[in-house]
């Protein structure tokens, strides 16, 4: 096991630290080679979060105001699972997320869309013993950024996965199927294999939809391998 939790993911699955089309790249990215530290005992066992700290109504996005927030109500549901299809369990899943009318509860956020105030736009849940994840929510909808002229990002949820330690934090985002954004879109586009961004797009799924209620959405988590969900916490 000390093997698999040392093991640095492959450099053809997640996209590049530089990447033109996406033109914040430039300047987030590291100019200088990266110095990899090995990871050691005392790197992956602390500090942690607490369990009992995370409850069941963290999972529901929909219940944080006074009201019903606006929108089409979602089930986001799925494992998150290493690279032999073993389940990852106990793992904290974060996830946040823009609004219906494409905007974050964000004060950064100053887009001219509605903010809900029945909506923050942000939930976390712990993997169970077979890995799975749920959350209520409602779809996002797609927002205008600066990155190019006439530049839309498609409708996404963003993914946090946190392992033992801080240090063993990934992030990634989830899309919705048929979204002709997606091809106009340079984060999305920026996954060199065209199979590993088909694994950033969610599939419909009936046996997750609640009759006359929310439409169900499955979206399983690769952490390693090279069936791997592209993760935008690239490590050298």
């Amino acid at each position: 096991m000390a093997g698999d939790i040392y093991r640095r993911p492959s450099d053809d699955v997640h996209p590049p630290r530089d990447f033109p089309g996406y033109r914040g790249t430039a300047l987030r990215h590291p100019k200088e080679p990266l110095v990899l530290i090995p990871q050691t005992l005392s790197e992956i066992t602390g500090p942690v979060y607490g369990h009992r700290s995370v409850t069941d109504a963290d999972r529901d996005l929909t219940n944080r105001g006074r009201g019903e927030p606006i929108g089409e109500r979602i089930v986001v549901e799925g494992r998150v699972i290493d690279e032999d299809g073993r389940p990852v369990r106990d793992s904290l899943v974060e996830l946040w997320q823009a609004n219906a009318a494409g905007r974050y509860a964000h004060r950064v956020d100053q887009h001219a869309a509605p903010l809900d105030p029945n909506f923050t736009g942000a939930g976390r849940a712990i993997t169970d013993a077979e890995g799975r994840y749920r959350f209520l929510t409602i779809k996002p909808g797609a927002y205008p950024w600066l990155n190019h002229s006439n530049a839309w990002r498609p409708a996404h949820i963003h993914f946090s996965l946190w392992g033992p330690s801080f240090l063993t934090r990934l992030v990634t985002q989830m899309y919705f199927p048929g979204d002709p954004l997606l091809a106009l879109d340079p984060i999305y586009n920026s996954v060199p294999d065209p199979r590993g961004r088909e694994r950033l797009i969610s599939h419909f799924d009936l046996s997750l939809t609640q009759p006359e209620y929310a439409l169900g959405y499955r979206f399983d988590i690769v952490l390693r391998g090279r069936h791997a969900t592209p993760m935008e916490a690239h490590h050298g």
